[in-house]
């Protein structure tokens, strides 16, 4: 069971019932009608009073506040019990002291709400309390950073203002948070102590028991399926309690039959014993593994069919029962199941218990709308509406990244408060806000994470002006001026794109031009300059990483914008010689540590990811011969480094190969049939000029230099398909002869005339056959003609 502070701790799912009844309640004496004047001339009469027993969070609240105002004031803070304290001595009071009743009789602190604060001045005096695990320490960092003016940008940098004679006016704030569950996930969420300061609690952070602690999921954070139900351990004795798929009970990628009330009770009694190792835990994860493979047994089938066809009205069934034994023993833990990919459609009859929190998760999203309005988030936007009507609270794992490409720059910023507020509105009580916290040269992560963090503690907080406020903080305010144009010119640009952005995104020609990249180089040049002017190595350094994504986009779309450059007749002003820029850029990188470049898969990674920069400028590719009597800029070429991996290393990966055209290629072990390979087509499609001018509708000729290390002579030796992502189907597929590309040298093969458009992808697979028929298959590149 969750360790109780006191015997009135207010559980955590009662919360938002009196988050209301907490801010509407008025103390019987408000503010004083002046202000206090906390310190003069570098000297102070106040103390800062702590309770006679204080808990461990009221000492740190001290500690905390005397340390930033010595900071600010030069003046020095005694720190007192209550019965040290001089009765006519101006005093500053933390937590749950006694002359609290005195000051503010009607205020209880039992009914304040979880992580609610209370800042009052009365009289002379300063109070600073709230709720008791965490009100007191919230109310000191609030204060602090209002009205005193501290900020705290990151773990490491800070902002302490300089004022001898503090002054602040007249105090009068009640304040609870809507979610209760906070968490920004940067880097600076592993740091003890920051996430406190913005009071942020999620159950990734090691926020220590003195700075209040953080949720805790007792056992897994998510997909707990089979943490709880071990195959290894289950699946031989009782296969029955696995998935059945296609008519045969499975362990590999399948989930729990959840049907089988035997395995329900074996989860629920290994559930119970989590929770008794781990009495702090808050949330008890029951959800399912992180792919489908969902149960299609007869029992399981005629649930879903009750519920109009959701899986998750059969999910919510069994989770509904697992949390109704949990309540008898934790009656404070709330049970929190996923709505997430196959379960993600509310059920039409089953509806969630008390104890049971929904979490969904917007993977599926666009980031460049907001999710309550804008037609490519619409079903999104339908499934947390339907859950809000019949849920009571819900919890969001919510993506404010680039998975594919932490330093590229992701032009989500207009998003992320409308997101926030839309998930509030919509009975969500917990928020982790999944940022990229591998990676120490993210795209604007500082600044990222502290908005974030201030929009999660109250979203009523203007975004732009948050933004406003970390730029000029942390930059100064003209290139904070400057960082606002890069923005506007960024989001403008995603925003007329019309482009799905998602959080797994390669590179950025989808959305990003060539003329808005050369614009938003010049901005980082301008930053750059003051910065080197300011003989400020702190600024300097700042705005130097600020730069990297930028850098970036150069590197991974150096041949589309040089191409694009090409067919619009313009000059390329991108690196004069791309091997020296890789040099510049990784060696910058070196110096800010950082060791990811996306979400990790292998230690040995980000090493791969820039031995592949290198190798890609090593060698430059000639035309293919069958072009050179091509009209020019009626064609392009695309190199196997600018095509899509699936499971890098795994089912694609890039290799030396003397034969590909610069000495690189794509190679897929020949042993599955998973489209390892895509290629994407991107907006240099569309200036392509006609090899027979004349047609209104575009026509388009795609070849691959291919081949394959085999010793069959008969059979498939790769299949290729299109396929439309906006419609979600496919356009063509053909499998192609081991014949016609066995051997060392690359066979240009003929794709065909196809539609080709931005929304489409080719793709290559290996034929599945064993190692001594087929052992590889190449990629060396893919021409596009547009023959009319």
């Amino acid at each position: 069971m969750k360790k109780l502070l006191t015997a009135t701790l207010i559980s955590v799912f009662l919360v938002s019932c009196v988050q209301a009844q907490f801010l509407r309640q008025q103390p019987s004496r408000g503010p004083s009608s002046g202000g206090l004047t906390l310190a003069k001339n570098g000297q102070t009469t106040y103390s800062i009073v702590l309770p006679e027993e204080a808990t461990a969070v009221e000492q740190t609240a001290a500690k905390e506040l005397k340390e930033h105002l010595d900071q600010v004031t030069g003046a020095s803070f005694a720190v007192v019990k209550e019965s040290e304290a001089t009765a006519d001595q101006p005093q500053i009071l933390i937590g749950n002291t006694a002359k609290l009743k005195t000051l503010l009789p009607r205020l209880d602190l039992q009914k304040v709400p979880y992580d609610g604060i209370v800042i009052k001045t009365v009289g002379r005096d300063l109070v600073l309390t709230g709720h008791e695990k965490r009100g007191a320490l919230y109310a000191v960092f609030t204060f602090l950073e209002n009205p005193v003016g501290v900020r705290w940008w990151t773990s490491t940098e800070s902002f302490i203002p300089k004022k001898p004679t503090l002054v602040i006016p007249g105090q009068n704030t009640e304040y609870a948070p809507k979610l209760i569950y906070r968490e920004a996930h940067y880097q600076d969420t592993y740091n003890p102590v920051y996430p406190a300061r913005m009071r942020c609690n999620g159950a990734i952070t090691p926020v220590a028991e003195e700075y209040g602690s953080h949720h805790m999921f007792a056992g897994s954070f998510v997909h707990s399926f089979f943490p709880l139900i071990p195959p290894e351990k289950y699946f031989a004795e009782h296969p029955e309690w696995f998935s059945e798929i296609d008519g045969v009970r499975k362990h590999e990628r399948a989930q729990l039959c959840l049907t089988n009330d035997a395995m329900r009770e074996e989860l629920t009694k290994n559930a119970l014993e989590v929770l008794r190792k781990n009495p702090q835990g808050t949330f008890l994860s029951i959800s399912q593994n992180d792919w489908y493979g969902y149960c299609e047994c007869e029992k399981c089938k005629a649930v879903v069919a009750e519920e109009g066809g959701a899986q998750s009205g059969l999910m919510l069934r069994f989770v509904n029962r697992v949390a109704e034994d949990v309540e008898k023993e934790f009656p404070n833990v709330l049970v929190e199941t996923l709505a997430y990919q196959y379960t993600r459609k509310p059920p039409k009859i089953t509806k969630p218990r008390d104890n049971v929190v929904i979490r969904l998760c917007s993977i599926e999203c666009s980031f460049v709308q907001p999710l309550a309005r804008g037609t490519q988030n619409k079903d999104f936007r339908d499934d947390i509406e339907g859950w809000s009507k019949i849920a009571k609270r819900l919890f969001v794992w919510d993506y404010v990244t680039n998975f594919n490409g932490y330093m590229l720059p992701h032009p989500n910023i207009r998003v992320l408060a409308p997101n926030i507020r839309f998930f509030v509105d919509n009975h969500t009580i917990g928020l982790f806000e999944q940022g990229d916290h591998h990676c120490s040269a993210g795209d604007f992560a500082q600044m990222r994470q502290w908005v974030i963090a201030h929009l999660l503690w109250d979203q009523r907080l203007n975004e732009r002006q948050l933004m406003n406020e970390f730029l000029i903080g942390y930059y100064g305010p003209e290139i904070a001026k400057i960082y606002t144009e890069y923005w506007d010119l960024l989001c403008n640009r995603a925003e007329k794109s019309g482009v799905f952005l998602r959080c797994f995104m390669r590179n950025t020609t989808s959305w990003l031009d060539l003329d808005t990249l050369e614009k938003a180089t010049a901005l980082m040049n301008r930053a750059l300059a003051i910065a080197e002017k300011s003989n400020d190595p702190v600024l300097l350094k700042r705005v130097q990483k600020a730069r990297i994504p930028i850098d970036l986009v150069w590197l991974t779309s150096y041949e589309t914008m040089r191409q694009v450059a090409k067919l619009e007749g313009k000059p390329f002003n991108g690196p004069a010689d791309p091997k020296e820029a890789c040099e510049k850029f990784f060696a910058l990188c070196d110096s800010f540590g950082v060791s990811y470049y996306q979400e990790p898969q292998s230690p040995n990674e980000y090493q791969a990811y820039k031995d592949a920069f290198f190798a890609r400028y090593a060698n430059v590719s000639e035309g293919p011969a069958f072009c050179d009597s091509l009209p020019e800029g009626t064609w392009l070429s695309a190199e196997e480094f600018q095509m899509n991996m699936r499971r890098p290393g795994e089912h694609s990966m890039l290799v030396d190969d003397p034969a590909a055209g610069n000495k690189r290629a794509m190679r897929m072990p020949g042993d599955h049939d998973n489209k390892a390979t895509a290629y994407y087509f991107d907006k240099t499609l569309e200036l392509l000029k006609p090899v027979k001018p004349g047609s209104k509708t575009p026509k388009f000729h795609l070849y691959a230099a291919v081949r394959a290390d085999a010793k069959a002579t008969e059979g498939i030796g790769l299949n290729v398909g299109l396929f439309d992502e906006f419609q979600g189907k496919p356009i063509m597929s053909a499998e192609i002869p081991v014949s016609e590309i066995a051997g060392k040298d690359y066979k240009w093969i003929d794709l065909g005339i196809l539609d080709l458009n931005t929304n489409r992808n080719f793709w290559f697979a290996p034929p599945k056959r064993p190692a001594d028929e087929v052992e590889a298959v190449y990629i060396d590149r893919v021409v596009v003609v547009r023959e009319e």
